[in-house]
């Protein structure tokens, strides 16, 4: 999304923190999260930003907060290793009628598995429209494993995400499933997002259930199959005849925390650079970046949270800066608070 800055007259703010998107586990979610540009903002000039009106000073500051909540993609080592590994994949099974290879994305909570896996989405959606800018292709879906997960929640899952009629009790698996399995290769689907891979556990009955009905779709579906969990090698879904059957057809790249060296530096100056306020002196968070490390354990979605977090609040309370003294006001979350209290200690 774009956020501009809103003319004097426009009218007021009602309407501009009610943006939302429809989720991305839904067709018209995912266009709208493929669509967007990245977020830009431009700072008006002090004497311009001081001559403004209440009512505009408030529109101006709430089209700020907004650019800050929206989470700023950086383009890591790890997803650029996940866009490179996806995109080898995909144009290795293109052609492939056998057993098609995927790619599993593991990683602890918050290290940018999920983010990596939708910009591989993005980059593979872009370059088929490009390729067939007429086409009515749907060549990305996305889903979520479905918790305490069955064939039928898979199934509806996929539905779902293609926006087919409602599901009713006469509709069993398989005419879901069929249903599913045809619009997709109509469709020309080629590539299928499966997250929360984590809730598929081998070494349960339902968990074997679900994946014999997953694979089911990966040998019915000319597309290659992603997939990004907790700490996936730890979940069980490895487990079994069918979890080391998993484990051979895919490539597994790990995520984790930043060490503290060059790429976290440049991690956080590039968030730094995106910060809209008037006030913050630059590279002053680039000069805390062993604070913020020992505060967030090199945590990218910890890291994020803080600084958005700390920019929203400058805005709201006019310092208009990040300091250290507002960064350590600035709560986070648990496992990261927990965390960098024992490493403080």
């Amino acid at each position: 999304m774009v956020v501009n800055p809103p003319e004097p007259d426009a009218g007021g703010a009602t309407g501009l923190l009610e943006t939302r998107r429809d989720p991305t586990t839904q067709l018209t979610g995912w266009r709208q999260f493929v669509e967007a540009d990245q977020a830009a903002f431009d700072l008006l000039p002090e004497s311009q930003r001081c001559s403004l009106s209440p009512a505009d000073q408030e529109l101006y500051d709430d089209a700020r907060v907004l650019y800050h909540s929206e989470l700023q993609v950086v383009r890591t080592a790890a997803v650029r290793e996940i866009a490179h590994q996806g995109r080898l994949l995909t144009l290795l099974n293109q052609r492939e009628s056998g057993a098609r290879r995927g790619l599993i994305v593991s990683g602890q909570q918050t290290t940018g598995k999920t983010t990596a896996l939708k910009q591989l989405g993005r980059l593979h959606e872009l370059r088929v429209r490009q390729r067939y800018p007429e086409s009515d292709r749907i060549p990305v879906v996305y889903l979520t494993a479905p918790p305490k997960g069955s064939p039928r929640k898979l199934a509806i899952e996929f539905a779902r995400f293609l926006g087919l009629p409602s599901v009713s009790a006469r509709h069993n698996t398989i005419d879901i499933t069929n249903v599913v399995c045809q619009v997709m290769i109509e469709a020309r689907t080629d590539l299928v997002l499966d997250d929360e891979i984590h809730l598929l556990n081998h070494g349960t009955t339902a968990g074997e259930d679900l994946s014999d009905h997953l694979k089911y779709f990966t040998e019915h579906l000319p597309a290659t199959f992603v997939y990004a969990g907790i700490d996936v090698e730890q979940s069980g879904v490895f487990t079994g005849i069918r979890g080391r059957q998993m484990g051979g057809r895919s490539v597994l790249v790990r995520t984790g925390p930043f060490p503290r060296d060059a790429e976290w530096r440049s991690l956080i100056a590039t968030l730094e650079n995106t910060l809209r306020l008037h006030r913050h002196q630059p590279n002053t968070l680039v000069n805390l970046s062993d604070y913020l490390h020992q505060r967030t354990g090199g945590v990218i979605g910890s890291l994020s949270h803080l600084i958005r977090v700390a920019a929203i609040s400058s805005i709201l309370d006019q310092s208009e800066c990040i300091t250290l003294g507002q960064l350590k006001k600035t709560r986070i979350d648990h496992n990261s608070e927990n965390s960098s209290r024992q490493r403080a200690g």
